[in-house]
């Protein structure tokens, strides 16, 4: 079956739309570097409170609030947004400690691991069968982490968490079954009310940012918000002009960005060990993409197998 030039024009806007969401994810650090004066909780209740206010706007502006009011009737998808919520908002309070803490090499981690924890979770909860392929990509993963735990000492848990914790959070996102804008609202409004009272308690003993930080760091503050949707918006969009197999390729553009970004503009330390550790992962996660897009496949391993055999 041909493919006409219309959905070929398509796919290339939806890939453009996912290039730049992930970029915009990728160059994130920089973002939060500018706010490393305050504590990564005072950052995540801005984060919060801004993103639900301009994520309000938007369904405002669109006319989504018949889905909106739809989903809010819905008690099971309220509980599951309220899951989502409280997933989200650790994912992000570990994601800003990891950068204002000089972790980002280590955040990128997680999320080049995340897709195989999304693979693990479908094993225990959907009953998933994986495949040698995948198998061996997991395994490889868990090499790497492994390695980098034994040389030096202690588990990279801020890579795990985050990789934990946004994987349970795609889950029961999908168990809700609610689009990604509607569900970004509904998320933040469950969780709101504990960002604002912090905040507000905060500025009355006088020591939040509103009261003390300069123009421009309240301008900072209030841009958490803008900046945690518009990538979100533009995946939006982007999956739903091209594959989602496509978005899977897109989304290694974002923890590479970090990578860099914490080796050359961080300068964080970047051992040998760290490199043969992410060697794994890529390896891992290779294996894993081709397995995935059916380059790779159970005949394949076979083959390899009968071939070693003899």
């Amino acid at each position: 079956m041909s493919i006409s030039a219309k959905d070929l024009d398509q796919n290339r806007v939806g890939i453009w739309y996912g290039i730049a969401a992930y970029t915009i994810w990728g160059f994130l650090p920089l973002y939060w570097k500018l706010l490393i004066a305050f504590p990564p909780i005072e950052i995540l209740a801005h984060r919060i409170l801004w993103s639900f206010v301009f994520m309000a706007l938007v369904v405002l502006f669109s006319g989504g609030w018949k889905t909106l009011v739809l989903a809010l009737a819905d008690k099971k998808k309220l509980l599951m947004m309220f899951l989502c919520g409280f997933m989200i908002s650790v994912n992000w309070f570990t994601y800003i400690y990891a950068v204002n803490t000089g972790h980002v090499i280590e955040a990128s981690m997680g999320y080049f691991i995340n897709p195989l924890f999304v693979v693990i979770l479908g094993v225990t909860v959907f009953r998933e069968k994986l495949t040698r392929w995948q198998i061996t990509a997991i395994i490889l993963a868990a090499l790497g982490v492994l390695l980098i735990t034994v040389q030096y000492g202690r588990v990279p848990w801020i890579a795990l968490f985050l990789a934990g914790t946004f994987s349970i959070y795609g889950l029961t996102k999908k168990l809700a079954q609610v689009d990604l804008v509607t569900g970004l609202v509904l998320e933040t409004l469950i969780v709101m009310p504990f960002a604002l009272f912090y905040i507000v308690f905060l500025e009355t003993g006088n020591g939040g940012a509103l009261g003390n930080a300069s123009l421009l760091t309240k301008f900072i503050l209030a841009g958490c918000g803008a900046i945690t949707a518009t990538p979100l918006l533009l995946y939006s969009r982007g999956i739903g002009k091209t594959t989602f197999s496509m978005m899977g390729f897109l989304q290694y553009i974002a923890p590479s960005i970090n990578l860099i970004l914490g080796i050359i503009v961080f300068k964080e330390y970047f051992s040998l060990t760290h490199f043969i550790s992410f060697c794994f992962i890529w390896a891992a996660l290779i294996i894993f993409t081709l397995a995935n897009v059916g380059v790779l496949k159970e005949s394949t391993f076979g083959k390899i197998d009968r071939y070693k055999a003899s």
